[in-house]
């Protein structure tokens, strides 16, 4: 192996993006790191100035020319960028030189901060979502015992009841006291550990779309699929995925039913896509499989975002709030994170699930 090949292994083995500028300001490689931050190969890239990645970095233009110039290495904090795509991001990022006199290179190392502030978001409601869920099944222990003294009370009198009339009284009683059970134990939760084993996400968004369009065959919302097929099988229970996709998918069509102002067609996208050097669960992995539910809906309360895959949480008046509860449970369980980002006429759900 080549000393070039030796370096280009170790720069796209690091975490950091990394980015190398001729002395004209024009790209001549990123790594896959670069890649993945800035949504553009190292191909596409090449040649291109930073006034061509970015929209209006002028300001962050001055202070990279200004290095150059004075050959001075420097770091800024916090920074704002936008891409050509409309992205935004939020890095810091370091400037060195390399080189002497007319050859010098400017090689540029960006942070996100965006994955930093994720991973804290995403620890923050899990641990909060983790004592939520113990203190309601704390209080589901508390009702399922006197649910079960009134449920039998109600069998024994209605043995003893003389008219049969009456009968639907106590039968009455049961079935709201079998429909409280049932309601409590959805609050509980799943409680089987994942049976992981080999499965294809495109299988199971396939089974997903299909149990969509059954449910809901007479609303005009259109379900997209913009599949990535170089996906690889990856360790999950299909079943339990299906029940956390089937949920996101069914409130996204359960909000644009009620929703008028949507200018162009009712639609949702189930996308997949690969990404590469991701953090789920405190753990770091080579590759993750991001699975994303887009909808041009009426987007969620901000009231309600930052409490959103709590227990009881929900946006309908006849709402249970218990299916992103369940969801986020679900891809918990299989060491992955679940987030979403709304605004009114696009939201997105996002479920990121290590392939390896």
């Amino acid at each position: 192996m080549t000393n070039d090949a030796i370096h280009k292994r170790l720069l796209d083995s690091l975490n950091t993006a990394v980015c190398l500028l001729d002395n004209n300001q024009q790209v001549r490689y990123l790594n896959i790191a670069a890649e993945h931050l800035l949504d553009i190969s190292s191909q596409k890239a090449h040649g291109l100035s930073l006034k061509e990645l970015f929209i209006n970095p002028d300001g962050d233009l001055l202070e990279i020319e200004g290095a150059l110039s004075d050959r001075g290495n420097f770091t800024k904090r916090d920074a704002k960028l936008t891409l050509l795509n409309g992205k935004g991001l939020t890095v810091d990022y370091s400037v060195n030189i390399l080189g002497e006199g007319t050859e010098d290179q400017l090689l540029l190392e960006f942070r996100s901060l965006e994955h930093s502030h994720r991973i804290n978001r995403e620890e923050s409601i899990t641990a909060a979502h983790a004592t939520t869920r113990e203190l309601v099944r704390g209080l589901a222990h508390e009702i399922k015992n006197p649910l079960g003294g009134i449920r039998g009370a109600a069998q024994l009198l209605a043995e003893e009841l003389a008219n049969p009339e009456l009968l639907d009284y106590t039968n009455i009683v049961i079935e709201e006291a079998d429909r409280l059970r049932n309601l409590v134990d959805r609050l509980v939760g799943l409680r089987s550990i994942p049976d992981l084993k080999p499965t294809n996400i495109h299988e199971v968004l396939e089974r997903v779309h299909s149990l969509v369009e059954a449910e809901f065959s007479d609303n005009p919302t259109k379900l997209v699929r913009d599949y990535d097929p170089s996906i690889p099988d990856l360790p999950a229970d299909p079943e339990q995925l299906i029940q956390a996709a089937l949920n996101i998918v069914r409130n996204a069509v359960q909000a644009l039913s009620n929703f008028e102002n949507v200018k162009s067609k009712k639609e949702i996208v189930l996308q997949t896509r690969i990404i590469r050097n991701a953090t789920l669960d405190g753990k770091f992995h080579r590759l993750a499989a991001v699975i994303k539910f887009f909808d041009n809906g009426p987007g969620i309360p901000k009231d309600i975002q930052h409490s959103l895959f709590f227990p009881m949480v929900s946006r309908r008046a006849n709402g249970t709030g218990l299916g992103l509860s369940i969801a986020h449970d679900i891809v918990t369980r299989h060491n992955g994170q679940i987030e979403c980002n709304s605004v009114e006429g696009e939201t997105t759900f996002s479920m990121l699930l290590p392939i390896k």
